[in-house]
């Protein structure tokens, strides 16, 4: 149970979504755009995460999308992990995801709530950030199609009010070779320590990483040190490891320093997966 009480919406269209929000907040209420409902689940019973008003999103239409077109595929932002899942439309989304919390969670988590949320991993932001992909945001000045490199720095960067409502990724990237390796310190079981989502675009390899620092990302000067096919394979992961943002986690999960070393060999196996010696 959460120790506060509020008041459900649950709107037919965006725009209902998003004048409801801008009424509730003149009213102060605090509302919050809710999907899946297991951040303000888990945040409120910590007192993380506070609301008097929650606007259900998840029945809007246009974000509940599922569409492949000749050259893009459209993505719903209140799509299930396990509805991803099953549709298996983007190989390197469905293998990312499909590791994110458990079976029965993956049911309730949605692909914007993932990649909205608070906590440090965001596992399902990772394919768009290394497919270039595009969102499409809708708030009180309208809809907007934005690059996820360009609004995605640490967090999905949304005005008061905005909402995410579906991403689109050209076929180009979604049929490029793929990687996505996951370790954790309890091998299978509890909390993710590194995780690493990579494709290979002609010869280049990106790379985008999480659990690694308090945010996801992906860096082009890591991937431009890793693609440096004039120096051997450590030298290039030695200076790819030199590009990292700061600050690297350091906590019960693991140190900064057994960070780096599980993710010096991630980089290692990505590598050898995507460019082998000789290749």
């Amino acid at each position: 149970m959460l120790p506060f009480e509020f008041d459900y919406f649950k709107p037919a269209t965006l725009k209902e979504a998003v004048d409801l929000y801008q009424y509730l907040d003149k009213g102060g209420k605090k509302p919050m755009f809710f999907s899946g409902g297991t951040e303000l689940i888990t945040l409120g019973r910590i007192e993380l995460a506070y609301t008097e008003a929650v606007i259900d999103i998840k029945d809007i239409p246009e974000s509940k999308v599922m569409r492949v077109s000749a050259d893009h595929l459209l993505l719903g932002s209140t799509l299930s992990l396990t509805e991803i899942e099953e549709a298996n439309l983007f190989p390197l989304l469905t293998k990312t995801s499909s590791e994110v919390a458990d079976h029965t969670a993956r049911g309730k988590i949605t692909l914007g709530g993932n990649i909205c949320a608070r906590i440090f991993y965001r596992e399902a932001v990772l394919p768009f950030l290394l497919a270039d992909s595009k969102v499409l945001i809708i708030g009180p000045e309208g809809k907007k199609v934005v690059p996820i490199n360009d609004i995605f720095q640490e967090q999905l960067q949304l005005k008061k009010g905005e909402l995410l409502v579906q991403l689109a990724t050209e076929s180009q990237f979604i049929a490029a070779p793929f990687i996505s390796i996951k370790r954790r310190q309890q091998w299978d079981t509890g909390y993710p320590l590194i995780t690493v989502a990579a494709l290979k675009l002609g010869q280049e390899i990106r790379v985008a990483i999480s659990g690694l620092c308090p945010f996801p990302f992906r860096s082009k000067e890591l991937e431009s040190s890793l693609n440096n096919k004039e120096l051997p394979l450590s030298q290039r992961i030695t200076d790819a490891l030199a590009k990292l943002p700061k600050p690297i986690l350091d906590d019960v999960e693991g140190s900064a320093e057994y960070r780096l070393f599980v993710l010096r060999n991630v980089l290692s196996d990505v590598c050898s997966a995507l460019a082998p010696v000789g290749s």
